[in-house]
């Protein structure tokens, strides 16, 4: 099956400090690492911790991650090789995370790629495609975010102007995929593609 929509994104290992992308990846390869159990151990040791700077300290160090906006040499804005087309709404400290995961599925300006809940189990991660149109990416982004402002939604992490925003990838067995992927999803999940080295 081919895809008709493919994503070039830096897929970074652990710790944070790391700013050499491992490899280029796609919107397929993410939601097999999220629904898959490369980081549920690491999931679940962060969420019983309840003081904000230790579990700062733990995603930091435990968590690989990824700039959903950009394809990078190196993570840094003067590093960018192209901009993905996607952007990434993170919605921290929600009060029902279910909730606001469907509302986000019936939002009628933006298309959802993909949607989970982020390591702390109490926030979500919404990444939807975006044409910048000549746009720069922190523009783009704010106008986003007013958007989302007066339709209702809960405040959005505003850190996500920075094309090279690191997202920490979590388990999420739950996690939300496009239908048009959904095909090659399940005719490769146990199958790895030509080339593709493992998570």
């Amino acid at each position: 099956m081919e895809m008709t929509d493919t994503y070039c994104i830096s897929f970074f290992r652990k710790p944070i400090q790391n700013v050499e992308p491992l490899r280029a990846v796609d919107i397929v390869d993410l939601y097999r690492y999220i629904v898959g159990p490369y980081a549920q151990p690491q999931t679940e040791a962060l969420r019983p911790i309840v003081n904000p700077a230790e579990a700062k300290r733990y995603k930091a160090i435990h968590f690989d991650y990824c700039t959903f906006s950009g394809l990078f040499r190196k993570r840094n804005e003067k590093e960018l090789i192209s901009h993905t087309g996607l952007l990434c709404i993170d919605f921290d400290g929600v009060p029902d995370v279910e909730s606001l995961k469907a509302q986000l599925l019936q939002h009628e300006y933006f298309e959802t790629e993909l949607l989970f809940t982020g390591p702390s189990g109490h926030g979500v991660k919404w990444v939807i495609p975006i044409d910048l149109k000549g746009w720069s990416h922190s523009r783009y982004f704010k106008a986003v975010v007013n958007c989302l402002r007066a339709t209702g939604l809960p405040p959005v992490d505003l850190s996500g102007s920075d094309v090279a925003r690191a997202c920490f990838l979590s388990y999420d067995p739950n996690a939300y995929i496009h239908p048009k992927y959904r095909d090659y999803v399940e005719e490769n999940i146990f199958r790895p593609r030509l080339g593709e080295c493992p998570f």
